[in-house]
């Protein structure tokens, strides 16, 4: 991995895009420590308890880097898009008019982009005046003021900087796809995630559960090393492709395989399935009621009901997101159109059924895999009384995001490194 990089260095397009990332990251993360207009600092700080005793809010700011313990004006993260997302790809399952744009290419993509950008939108202003007056009751608790000359006016400043961050934050995720290396919204998380590490660290060594101490480091290599195995994991199928004669000359032929990933659907669904379970709790935190509060402590992240909550929709996100990607009929049209065929399969409509058949026995171990990693570590840390910094959702994150981004920098380097038979 050191080597790849150290390659992508050397070359001035690439360098310039890992520079670029580079960059926006870094406004990405300065804008977590800039706080909110009208908002009192020190009042923030004092009650940083308020985090440290919530498992919901303290799982949402791992998620933002920070910002929301600070109040910053990246306090909502990239969540509200994330949300957006989801409910936009679940739209189109059961909305005609979003699964006709869906299957126009290019075109539609950009229409369900935009729609997807303006629910953010409206998903970040709403959120944005829950966390104020979230803010404004635990200043209050605390005997202090977190919002200074609290009013309508002073809310609606705090609200539209917080939507704005958010938006912002939205676009500079696009340009890291567009212009940069990786998934520009995946290493906006990675980056949160990583932001926080030095804390968990601090937890870890801090912590007087000697057994934990002496486990965690363990437990990390397992999980990595599990992640790493299921992201690389493949079935690799024979495709023959048959010889054409063109004009005088006879072209084609030869054997190749295609590869069909354990996990095709990569970290989207633990991400996917993270920023809905924290929607419910996130409710009852902002609902001042005993039984919102009650609903609230149901699904903390460190709870059984969102383990398995959890679980169950990274398992249904999994194949949800594997059948986005991959279309088992698309690909043998392609096949068949260009001369190849698997052998011992008849070309068209039975290599298709053979395609989807394998992809759904592989989809179901990547995706039983995936939600174990991210409950086990989770409900072992539970017995040791520790801090979810080490938790499987966010080292399957860390790392499969870091997999990814590897991945499309090598295949930058192949295309620019091939060496053909000319020399």
């Amino acid at each position: 991995m050191l080597g790849t990089f150290v390659n992508a260095v050397r070359i001035p397009e690439l360098r310039k895009k890992l520079l670029f990332t580079a960059a926006m990251l870094a406004i990405y993360r300065f804008g977590a420590y800039i706080p909110a207009p009208g908002i009192n600092v020190d009042a923030v700080k004092s009650i940083e308890e308020s985090f440290q005793g919530s498992n919901v809010l303290g799982f949402l700011n791992l998620f933002s880097g920070g910002s929301l313990q600070r109040f910053a004006i990246f306090a909502l993260g990239i969540m509200p898009y994330i949300t957006a997302s989801i409910i936009l790809q679940l739209l189109q399952v059961v909305v005609p008019s979003l699964e006709k744009l869906r299957k126009e290419g290019e075109v539609g993509q950009q229409k369900i982009t935009q729609y997807t950008r303006y629910l953010t939108v409206g998903l970040a202003f709403a959120q944005s005046i829950g966390y104020v007056f979230l803010f404004r009751t635990f200043g209050n608790s605390a005997n202090t003021d977190v919002v200074e000359n609290f009013g309508f006016g002073r809310v609606f400043l705090i609200v539209i900087t917080l939507t704005a961050g958010t938006v912002l934050v939205m676009w500079l995720g696009e340009l890291i796809t567009q212009r940069g290396i990786g998934n520009g919204i995946s290493l906006m998380i990675f980056a949160s995630i990583t932001a926080r590490i030095p804390h968990g660290v601090q937890a870890w060594w801090t912590n007087p559960d000697q057994i934990f101490k002496v486990m965690m480091p363990f437990l990390a290599l397992a999980v990595i090393g599990a992640i790493v195995f299921i992201q690389e994991g493949q079935r690799r199928i024979p495709v023959q492709y048959a010889k054409r004669v063109i004009g005088r000359r006879m072209s084609g032929g030869g054997s190749t395989y295609l590869p069909l990933r354990v996990n095709m659907a990569g970290v989207i669904p633990v991400i996917f399935a993270a920023s809905l379970m924290a929607f419910p709790p996130t409710v009852g935190e902002l609902i001042h009621t005993q039984a919102a509060r009650d609903f609230s402590v149901f699904f903390n992240p460190n709870g059984t009901a969102y383990i398995i909550g959890e679980s169950i929709l990274i398992v249904l996100f999994t194949y949800f997101y594997t059948a986005v990607t991959f279309n088992p009929v698309e690909q043998a049209d392609n096949l068949k159109k260009y001369g190849g065929f698997i052998p011992g399969v008849r070309p068209g409509r039975p290599t298709a059924e053979y395609l989807d058949r394998i992809l759904a026995r592989l989809t179901f171990p990547g995706a039983l895999y995936l939600a174990a990693i991210a409950a086990l570590p989770t409900i072992l840390l539970n017995q040791t009384s520790a801090n979810f910094f080490f938790g499987g959702t966010s080292i399957l994150i860390v790392v499969g995001v870091a997999l990814d981004t590897m991945k499309q920098l090598e295949a930058q380097l192949m295309m620019r490194n091939y060496e053909g038979f000319l020399k």
